[in-house]
């Protein structure tokens, strides 16, 4: 079992975006999918049409295996489940900082799905906390959507100073722009930028669309409805390059 977290330090990068479509791409390319969102805002489960477990509370996510795996939901999409989230889900730094080894939960709480997906997709909340990084340790890959901007910019560069500072491996971080309008010359600039300066970069990068902001009219993946627009195909190009 793999463990991809699609992260961002900064909200409105189209995180939840990616992380709806690339486990949605993952799925069709014939592996066991669990989306598990860890996001109290729930705008997976609700992309998905998916209500969120009522049991399932922020301490029973870490302690009860039983109300973890029951929460787990199948989406209308082959091969592809979702643990949706709760708004109980914003305590979780409340409840981990009372816990012995806080930053190793996350890694517990996982097991009782080892085995049963290929790959398991985090849509992690927009901050650095302990909980992101119980991401940090746990997760294969961390795949980092970018705007093209100058704000972008600096908090991917903040994210790369909070893990040589706290000794994680930067290694994981795989950042890929997002949102991206060629028209606009800051954008280009900015790319260039960040491709100069990080090696891991990803070559395929996601257009801004109208086909991927109606993800929330059609509360489905953008590849299912619109997957032959350039636009919205990036994603599935994109989880390639991750696979691959």
């Amino acid at each position: 079992m793999k463990l991809i977290a699609c992260y961002s330090n900064k909200g409105g990068v189209g995180k939840t975006a990616a992380s709806v479509n690339l486990a949605y791409a993952s799925a069709l390319n014939g592996n066991r999918t669990l989306l598990c969102d860890l996001d109290p805002q729930g705008a997976s489960g609700f992309y998905f049409r998916v209500k969120p477990s009522e049991k399932l509370k922020n301490n029973t996510f870490f302690e009860d295996t039983k109300k973890f795996t029951d929460a787990i939901r199948e989406s209308d999409f082959h091969n592809l489940h979702l643990l949706p989230a709760n708004i109980s889900f914003r305590d979780f730094d409340i409840f981990l900082s009372r816990m012995k080894k806080s930053r190793s939960r996350l890694n517990k709480a996982l097991k009782p799905v080892d085995g049963e997906y290929d790959i398991v997709l985090l849509d992690c909340p927009p901050n650095i906390s302990l909980l992101s990084e119980n991401v940090f340790k746990v997760a294969d890959r961390i795949v980092v959507p970018v705007i093209p901007t100058t704000l972008s910019q600096r908090t991917l560069e903040q994210l790369y100073a909070f893990f040589k500072k706290q000794g994680y491996k930067s290694s994981k971080i795989f950042p890929f722009f997002s949102m991206v309008q060629q028209s606009k010359s800051l954008h280009l600039e900015t790319m260039e930028q960040i491709r100069a300066e990080y090696e891991q970069v990803m070559n395929t990068w996601i257009p801004f669309s109208t086909h991927i902001e109606r993800m929330g009219v059609h509360r489905a993946p953008a590849l299912s409805y619109a997957g032959k627009e350039a636009a919205v195909a990036a994603y599935a190009q994109l989880w390639q390059e991750i696979q691959n």
